[in-house]
């Protein structure tokens, strides 16, 4: 029986690895381009839509609700179960890790009550839907995330470089997992809740230990540094999407940390890659070389 998935956004970190991962599994999948394809043209008869569209931070208040509803609309003329890759900024500053399915949603910052609202929009209009919530993202490649472009850019000098406090654990998601998870779950979809909420708890580690695991993972000592956010901060009044960094800060210097026993219930198998080996494929290729020399000299 042909299962066919709608990837929307699938030029995104998550839409290019959900592509990948549903493909393995023999999904039929289907991409979109919203300059030139009608959605509900593109979702006719679909099983399963990814959800993947991210604007920049500044675009969520005038696309995240637009874009949504569009998507709920089309899910149920098809009765098709959407998947919604999560985040944390739901739970805001104030709530105590772990986060799990039953945590409240108290953010009140205007990017975490985007979300909130956008989640809850879902589960009032009866859409058939996963929420599937994990930390910062892992990537097989660079995606022009934290962790890329920030955090990892200097390891050739031996420097992991933490946006907040060395000494807080935070929370990580390798993706190819996530997405692996995200297509045994829509397996699954009928068995489940008609809307569901799930954490994937992947890795949580203070800064200090994520250098020490990228330390472990190419060979070599790597130290810690604070980012200093003073350039950001005086180049806020020219790039708007900055004063979104300053709103999501507290996350670097609040402890965070996904339960992920109610994934766990229901994917028992659920996938799981050792994180030095996470770690490896996330740095890019031509550093994993030169610390693999420099392992050898």
């Amino acid at each position: 029986m042909t299962r066919t998935v709608l990837i929307l956004g699938a030029t995104g970190r998550f839409g290019r690895n959900a592509t990948q991962a549903f493909r393995a599994a023999g999904w039929d999948v289907r991409g979109f381009d919203r300059a030139t394809e009608e959605l509900s043209v593109a979702a006719r008869g679909v099983d399963v839509i990814v959800n993947a569209w991210n604007p920049p931070y500044q675009d969520w208040a005038r696309q995240v609700p637009r874009l949504h509803a569009d998507v709920r609309r089309v899910a149920l003329a098809n009765d098709a179960t959407v998947i919604i890759p999560g985040n944390v900024y739901v739970f805001g500053d104030t709530t105590p890790a772990p986060w799990g399915p039953n945590t409240p949603h108290r953010a009140t910052n205007p990017l975490g009550r985007i979300r909130i609202e956008m989640e809850a929009a879902y589960r009032r209009d009866g859409v058939r839907t996963i929420i599937l919530r994990a930390g910062d993202f892992i990537d097989t490649e660079a995606s022009g995330n934290w962790f890329d472009k920030v955090m990892i850019k200097d390891l050739a000098r031996g420097v992991f470089t933490l946006p907040g406090q060395p000494d807080l654990p935070h929370a990580w998601a390798y993706l190819p997992d996530v997405t692996r998870a995200a297509v045994m779950l829509a397996d699954q979809r009928f068995s489940l809740p008609r809307f569901a909420d799930f954490c994937f708890e992947g890795y949580s580690m203070t800064g200090a230990e994520m250098a020490d695991a990228l330390g472990s993972a190419l060979g070599r000592e790597i130290r810690v540094k604070q980012m200093s956010w003073l350039p950001l901060y005086l180049a806020r009044p020219f790039v708007p999407m900055i004063r979104h960094l300053f709103e999501m800060r507290y996350l670097w210097n609040t402890a965070n940390s996904l339960d992920g026993a109610a994934l766990a219930a229901v994917l028992p198998d659920m996938p799981t890659t050792p994180l030095d080996k996470a770690l490896r494929s996330a740095v890019p290729a031509q550093e994993v070389a030169a610390q693999m020399r420099h392992r050898v000299a």
